[in-house]
């Protein structure tokens, strides 16, 4: 299909599983109609298939079809789940009937649905009022997993509330999708059939005795007496399992049928699977659209559907869907299996055309909300309100490893993966997946973070095998700096060439962090060295930044630079300068129900009260560390739910002064933020309420987040890149593993410094209270 401009919506990709064209059987057409209406809205690259094969060998499928999944096997429906999670699918699409997937009852779509991370939409193609208590089963487990389960009827709506008890807010009605067939008089279309002068009946669809095709043409004999010019034609090829398991007997038995009856003349079989154009010019030319189906428990007809979209005299049995569409005067009903009844109907209609053309124009009228652009758009508008609840309610990941950290059990250190994203350059922003990926180049920001990352791990630790990296962080933070402008530029690209002459104010920052950290951790004389000579020639245009963030990092970075020079006279000035100036944003628009220092809490947070606490406590200014007390536990409070989980504020809008906070996409860094300052809260006042936030902010990386899920890779070493409504971004680049490493480092050295206290306690205890020095 050609691509169109897609609407601007929330919803950027579906994938849509069930059979699909060519395989001949209704549901593969309706998923191709429903898919390309969807593209209509999206965009024809976002809009994926993964068909259903009742086949080894598969079909030819169009380009759209990403995966094929073998009925039968087990094992393909985790694969399927699989691969959807991987690809950021924003909702899947499944369309349900029980004949369609594999196993007892086909219950393999549960194998698929429990492992999607994803918001799911079923649609129902069959509702049975009777089930087995293995179809019953599946069926309400499905609903339980989906978002939304869509049916084509109110009377499907009442079924699924009344018989599987699912919750009415849970369930959708949007109808069977319809092309936009033209209201065209059937004798436009008459010569192309050969039926010119003809009054035509018709009956369309897969062949198969639940058709009902015998009693249309046990009625014949009566309708032709009385209208010799009557043409009944069958069009559909044999149901292909009907035809692996018994060939075209039933065929051959309705053949039969129409020779014993001597209406050679008047039947016509036409025995293929029709495209939409010709479906469409068969329906023109017909008269009375006839489904005589013989069974009841019918929830959802697409011929019935289709026959009123191209305005058609529709005569039926009254199973469940024909019964609801053909209300009000739509079209006419008859006993099941009743042939005479079905006669005199035929009759009274072909000899009263004012009749027919009320029907027609009534049947026409109400089928234009049903064309497929109208689907499409409802069903792309239900998913924006799946994803506005979903938000709102995340769901547990109950597939995902879950390992709440304690205080007695953390994740050993582990760089793997930080190791894998350096080279002799740097460390690569990001990763696709765990492995590197070069496209993006590298920037100041990551390698900041990770020159303070390797100081506080060699600083824990004592393993010298980090010092190399410290080196080439160092060497690239040390190239950034442009000495002209005597700013840091951020971004190089995977050859080597810087992007930008002078970066942001944050990344100028963040570099000032990282080296204030080196200078206060280091060992290594020639480190100290240069990492002291790039921190003192970056101070020279600090006064002149504006940005909140940008004052923060830069005053952690003076505040750990003061720690090994506490002398230095310019660091001490610009501190006094920059705690002044965010001390006093706080003041001026801060209230009891808003502390903080701007009208958005956007990222990096807990970075400025951090600042406001270090420098409070550093230069005795009591005030300035209440107000940094004060914001923090707002912050912490703000971003803490039921259960103690934590539910950080999402980049995907943030929070506006008196507005509701974005729930996702959640960010490490804010979860690295929340720890570090949380972890200097409890160094300064030695409230324990601070340690058990450090730790419970750390677990927010293992599960302690309101999806269950697990950001942190045990396997790698690595972290995902946020949380998602649906779980973790699977990528892992520079700034989340550097988070998480940070954060976890963190509570390790407050675990450390726990421990060395208790030691001191217990040592005094025993030496009566006295501290001996030898």
């Amino acid at each position: 299909m050609n691509e169109q401009k897609p609407r601007s919506t929330s919803v950027k990709s579906f994938a849509l599983v069930g059979s699909y064209v060519p395989r001949q059987c209704g549901i593969a057409t309706f998923s191709k109609d429903l898919r390309d209406s969807i593209a209509e809205q999206l965009g024809d690259r976002q809009t994926t298939v993964l068909a259903i094969d009742d086949n080894i060998g598969g079909y030819p499928y169009p380009d759209e079809v990403r995966l094929q999944i073998p009925q039968h096997r087990q094992v393909e429906y985790t694969t399927a789940a699989e691969l959807l999670n991987i690809n950021d699918v924003d909702v899947a699409l499944i369309q349900h009937e029980f004949g369609l997937f594999g196993g007892r009852d086909g219950s393999h779509v549960l194998d698929l649905v429990r492992r999607l991370r994803m918001p799911v939409m079923s649609t129902l193609h069959t509702v049975l009022a009777e089930p087995s208590p293995g179809q019953h089963r599946v069926l309400r487990e499905l609903a339980n997993e989906s978002d939304r389960v869509i049916v084509m009827s109110e009377l499907a709506r009442g079924m699924l509330k009344n018989i599987y008890e699912v919750s009415d807010d849970k369930i959708a009605v949007i109808p069977h999708g319809i092309p936009d067939m033209p209201f065209v008089d059937p004798h436009f279309y008459s010569d192309q059939f050969g039926v010119e002068g003809k009054r035509v009946l018709l009956t369309f669809g897969l062949l198969s005795p639940s058709k009902g095709i015998e009693v249309a043409i046990k009625a014949l004999p009566r309708v032709v007496s009385a209208h010799p010019d009557v043409v009944y034609i069958v069009l559909g090829a044999t149901h292909p399992h009907l035809l692996r398991s018994q060939g075209n007997a039933y065929r051959n038995s309705l053949e039969a049928m129409v020779k014993d009856l001597g209406l050679e003349q008047n039947v016509r079989f036409h025995n293929r699977f029709a495209t939409l154009d010709e479906l469409s010019r068969y329906l023109g030319v017909a008269d009375i659209y006839l489904t005589p189906y013989p069974n009841k428990a019918q929830i959802t007809s697409g011929t019935l559907a289709y026959a009123l979209g191209a305005g058609k005299v529709v005569v039926s049995t009254p199973y469940w869907h024909a019964e609801e569409m053909l209300a009000d005067g739509r079209g006419r009903l008859f006993p099941f299996g009743d042939s005479e009844k079905l006669a005199d109907i035929i009759i009274e209609l072909l000899d009263n055309e004012t009749q027919r053309h009320a029907i027609r124009k009534r049947a026409y009228l109400y089928s234009r909300p049903m064309i497929w652009k109208s689907v499409g758009r409802a069903y792309v508008s239900l998913a924006e309100r799946v994803l506005r609840d979903r938000r709102r309610s995340p769901r547990p990941i109950t597939q995902s490893r879950v390992e709440t950290i304690d205080l007695t059990s953390l994740p050993d250190l582990n760089l793997a993966h930080m190791r894998r994203l350096t080279d002799d350059t740097g460390m690569l922003q990001h990763a696709v997946y765990a492995v590197p990926h070069r496209e993006h180049g590298y920037c100041t920001d990551d390698i900041a973070r990770a020159l303070l990352t390797a100081h506080m791990y060699h600083d824990l630790t004592q393993d010298d095998s980090v010092l190399p990296m410290i080196d080439t962080y160092l060497a690239f933070i040390h190239h950034a700096f442009n000495p002209t402008a005597k700013r840091f530029r951020n971004f190089m690209s995977y050859d080597r060439k810087w992007l930008e002459e002078v970066g942001s104010e944050d990344g100028h920052g963040r570099a000032i962090w990282g080296l204030g950290t080196a200078a206060m951790l280091t060992h290594n004389d020639a480190v100290l060295a240069l990492s002291t000579r790039l921190y003192q020639e970056s101070l020279e245009h600090l006064e002149t930044f504006t940005s909140p963030r940008a004052w923060a990092f830069t005053l952690i970075g003076i505040n750990n630079y003061l720690a090994r020079f506490n002398g230095d006279s310019p660091s001490r000035r610009i501190r006094k300068t920059l705690s002044e100036r965010l001390f006093a944003q706080f003041r001026g628009n801060s209230d009891a129900n808003w502390p903080w220092c701007e009208d958005k809490v956007t990222y990096d947070n807990a970075k400025l009260p951090h600042a406001l606490l270090l420098t409070g406590h550093n230069i005795g200014d009591s005030e300035m560390l209440e107000q940094g007390f004060r914001s923090l536990k707002w912050l912490v409070n703000l971003q803490t739910v039921e259960d103690g989980r934590i539910s950080l504020i999402g980049n995907n809008g943030w929070l506006d002064r008196g507005g509701k906070r974005a729930r996702f996409d959640q960010q490490p860094i804010e979860a690295m933020a929340l720890v570090e300052a949380c972890a200097a809260a409890y160094r300064i006042s030695g409230e324990e309420w601070w340690f058990d936030q450090a730790r419970n902010v750390l677990a927010w990386f293992t599960g302690n987040n309101e999806t269950h899920s697990t950001l942190y890779d045990y396997h790698t070493g690595g972290c995902r890149d946020g949380m998602k409504v649906d779980g973790p971004n699977l990528n892992e680049g520079a700034e989340s593993t550097l988070a998480w490493l940070v954060s976890l480092m963190v509570v390790m050295d407050l675990n450390r410094s726990r421990s060395l206290d208790a030691e001191q306690a217990v040592k005094e205890k025993n030496d009566g209270g006295k501290v001996l020095v030898e």
